[in-house]
C-alpha cells in the first residue's frame, strides 16, 4: 500500500450509480421513519421504497387535498355540464 493517495480527480457519489435514481441526504422526523420501517416489515418492501411510493402518490393530481376552491371548481363544472347537456335518464 502507498503511504499517500491522490484523490484530487476523484468524484463523489454512489459507488455503483443507479439509473433513474439520485442519492441525497434529507432530514425526516424520527416518527415518520419509524412508521415507514414498521410498514416495511409488514409489507416485505424496503422503507425507502415505501417513502418513494408515498412521495410519488402525493404528486398525483387526484392526491391533491380537497379545498374549498377545488370543491367550487368541481361544482361549477358540474353546473356547466348540466346546463349544456341537461339531465340524462339513468
Amino acid at each position: 500500500m502507498k503511504k499517500e493517495y491522490d484523490f484530487s480527480n476523484a468524484k463523489s457519489g454512489a459507488i455503483i450509480p443507479s439509473v433513474g435514481k439520485t442519492r441525497l441526504t434529507i432530514m425526516l422526523d424520527n416518527d415518520v421513519i419509524a412508521a415507514f420501517r414498521a410498514r416495511a416489515e409488514k409489507s416485505g418492501k424496503g422503507y425507502q421504497t415505501l417513502i418513494n411510493e408515498a412521495l410519488r402518490n402525493a404528486l398525483l393530481p387526484e392526491a391533491a387535498p380537497v379545498t374549498e376552491a377545488s370543491v367550487q371548481r368541481v361544482v361549477q363544472q358540474a353546473i356547466k355540464n348540466f346546463l349544456k347537456h341537461g339531465v340524462k335518464a339513468g
